[in-house]
């Protein structure tokens, strides 16, 4: 029987012999055909974990860099950008420690030394040399806080701390009138009070003894004399009575004490020794038994119902306080109870040791509450803005119309009259300069004191004139009242001022080499820079009432840059008050803000008057240095002349820039991207002038849009209405 080699042949039943092989074949083909399966799937499932994720991220890297390339490229500007910042894509950030511990750093970070966040050193300035542009997003890493100027009426407390001691108008000291024996000390410790007349020892002295006898003696020849009718006049008259009798009160018998002898007619070798005043016996410096000589002190007595207060201020706490001011005094073993009590002496030197001066406060002691040698904690309260008035005057209720004690000013009457301390006559309060009605508070400018910054004698604050503007100012320091400083110079009521983040402004302004607190003084405008030729002829095109408007305000309320640097001042009328700014974008401003530019007119006015010296100053050497030519009559021709060897060749005069090469040459100072930009703009939108006619041009992002304006003053008005001024560029310079 012939077989079929084809397994698969199913035509004749003879080529396969059994059913059972026929579905072994058939199970084995199956099988082979699910394991094919299970591993296509297996191969899919992988890539759907690995592959599909990997696309995924090589695509988002794909994004982020394309995005990276198009900020690095200008294509579109960062999210952080601001109207009040320049596009800075041009120049490398720097980053700096705010400690400025190290140099500037390429990549952000944290400083190595003093392990701070490094701030971006790049600022958007434009050139703007009195202040530091700061962004948004800058600002808040630095966390930069502020507050408004505040004019407030204020007073100053000034605390010290004292020592009680004693009434050294009231301290007595009783010694031995004459030489005797101590044989009973009643007062026989410290610290004893006694009244007027009130024994305090037994005294035996011969002497005293001897004196009664004389007393007792010219007593009976007195009455004998008159008896016998004696016609001795020196016996009869008294005299020798009225010399024995005073000689006992020289011995410090009191009258009593003779009264007592001379109706005994008993002398006594032994005589109380009685207390002059009343008080408290504060030291005893003899004991019982003790031989004393004439003039020994026994005891000192003091009386303790008025105090001393001594205290040590700072000679400019000293300098405004005055006599018979009100102090309010507390004790630490008395909380809660208030003593008062007031100026008496204010010591006309000042301790060469301390540097400090004193001053003594007189109070009462009721029931002795306050014990001597306790510390005291003062306070005196004085008017703060009469402090900078001279003669100014105060008003005290307790001193309202009243009469004092010019020694004793615990002695206060309604009416005129004698101290009983003094005898002087007690004088009206007035003459201390205390009025007899309340007067009217006066304000004085405040700022938090965190936002001073000091260094020596040298102290600025931060002004934000406009959003991100942080302005330098020098300022004028009064008296701290609590949290807060008064100002008395530098800055104007309503002005914000950077109360936190503002030392690392200052640090910015130092890498910028701008003025800061090391080196203040760089914010004065300096004489070459205030009267150079061009604002010289710019402002003699003023008028003659003009220019000596510009004389006495010389500086723009605005940008508060010299007029005539941009060329001729413009004159503005405010509420009825002319004033000159610098350019045409200035006065927009002072229209909307009339009173604040009134009272920045006034400093400048005074900045003016205290550098006018200066300004005009000329700088020539004393007669005595001066060395006079003498000129020859025999002179050469004029091409044979020649200069003497004492006369100084004179310099060719300076020659004066026109107004198109001071043009181009601000403009040149720009990149040349930018130089392109300007050149295509060629106005100011805000004050339609021509770019550079005002210094350099300063550049600002406006919604992506680079614009730039001819001055600083343009910037808020191109800020606050970007779609008006934006409409004003040229066609080719618009995105």
């Amino acid at each position: 029987m012939t077989h079929s080699t084809d397994p698969y042949n199913l035509d004749t039943v003879e080529q396969f012999p059994a059913t059972s092989d026929l579905s072994d074949e058939r199970n084995t083909y199956s099988n082979r055909q699910n394991t094919a399966d299970r591993r296509r799937e297996s191969q899919h499932w992988w890539i759907k974990l690995f592959v599909q994720p990997m696309l995924i991220l090589v695509a988002a890297g794909m994004a982020i860099a394309g995005l990276g390339i198009a900020q690095r490229s200008g294509w579109i500007s960062t999210v952080g950008s601001s109207g009040g910042s320049t596009m800075v894509s041009e120049t490398a950030v720097d980053y700096i420690c705010p400690m400025m511990c190290t140099p500037p750093q390429k990549e952000p970070g944290r400083c190595p030394v003093c392990a701070m966040e490094l701030v971006p050193a790049t600022t958007s300035g434009g050139g703007d040399p009195m202040a530091v542009h700061i962004d948004p997003a800058s600002r808040r890493i630095a966390n930069i806080q502020t507050a408004s100027v505040r004019s407030v009426p204020t007073s100053r407390t000034i605390k010290a701390i004292g020592k009680l001691t004693y009434d050294e108008g009231t301290m007595r000291t009783i010694a031995a009138w004459v030489p005797g024996r101590l044989e009973k000390m009643f007062a026989d410790y410290n610290g004893v009070v006694v009244k007027e007349g009130d024994h305090l020892a037994l005294v035996y002295s011969p002497e005293l003894y001897t004196g009664q006898v004389e007393l007792l003696l010219a007593i009976k020849t007195q009455n004998a004399s008159k008896t016998l009718g004696n016609n001795r006049s020196f016996l009869t008259d008294g005299s020798m009575y009225k010399s024995a009798r005073q000689r006992l009160i020289e011995s410090g018998m009191t009258n009593e004490q003779i009264q007592e002898v001379e109706e005994s007619g008993e002398a006594n070798s032994r005589i109380h020794l009685c207390a002059p005043a009343g008080g408290t016996v504060i030291n005893k410096l003899a004991v019982e038994g003790e031989y004393v000589k004439e003039g020994q002190p026994i005891y000192q007595l003091a009386d303790l119902s008025t105090i001393w207060l001594k205290m040590e201020l700072y000679p400019e706490d000293a300098a405004v306080i005055r006599y018979a001011q009100q102090v309010d005094i507390s004790v630490q073993s008395l909380p809660g109870r208030l003593f008062s009590g007031r100026v008496a002496f204010i010591d006309p030197k000042v301790n060469e040791a301390t540097r400090t001066v004193g001053v003594r406060v007189v109070m009462e002691n009721p029931n002795g509450l306050l014990k001597i040698g306790d510390y005291a904690n003062a306070s005196i309260t004085t008017g703060g803005a009469a402090e900078y008035i001279a003669d100014a005057k105060f008003y005290d209720v307790g001193l309202a119309g009243k009469w004092i004690s010019p020694r004793h000013p615990q002695i206060i009457r309604n009416e005129p009259g004698e101290c009983p301390i003094s005898g002087l006559k007690l004088v009206p309060a007035e003459e201390y300069g205390y009025v007899a009605s309340p007067l009217e508070t006066e304000n004085v400018l405040t700022v938090p004191r965190n936002a001073v910054l000091m260094a020596g004698r040298n102290s600025v604050i931060y002004v934000e004139t406009e959003p991100g503007r942080f302005e330098i100012r020098k300022i004028t320091l009064g008296h701290l009242t609590g949290e807060e400083i008064v100002v008395l110079d530098g800055i104007s009521e309503g002005e914000k001022v950077a109360t936190s983040g503002n030392f690392l402004i200052d640090s910015q302004m130092q890498l910028a080499g701008n003025p800061s607190l090391i080196d203040p003084t760089r914010a004065i405008p300096k004489t070459e820079d205030l009267m150079t030729p061009e604002i010289m002829l710019a402002l003699e095109e003023l008028s003659e009432e003009d220019q000596k408007l510009a004389k006495e305000q010389i500086f723009c309320p605005v940008t508060e840059m010299p007029l005539g640097s941009m060329g001729v001042p413009l004159k503005v009328t405010t509420n009825e008050q002319n004033m000159l700014i610098c350019c045409e974008g200035c006065r927009e401003r002072v229209q909307n803000e009339p009173d604040k530019y009134l009272a920045k007119i006034e400093q400048l006015k005074k900045k003016s008057r205290n550098k006018k010296a200066e300004v005009f100053e000329m700088d020539l050497p004393s007669f005595e240095g001066m060395e006079l030519v003498q000129p020859e009559m025999n002179l050469p021709p004029m091409g044979e002349m020649s200069m003497t060897p004492q006369m100084k060749k004179l310099e060719p005069e300076r020659k004066v820039e026109t107004e198109e090469e001071a043009v181009q040459k601000a403009i040149a100072k720009l990149s040349p991207s930018d130089q392109k930009l300007a050149r295509q703009q060629e106005i100011c939108p805000v004050a339609t002038m021509e770019l550079g006619s005002m210094g350099v041009p300063i550049k600002v992002d406006v919604k992506g849009q680079p614009v730039f304006i001819c001055c600083e003053a343009c910037r808020k008005s191109l800020l606050e209405t970007p779609e008006k001024y934006l409409s004003k560029l040229p066609a080719k310079v618009v995105k």
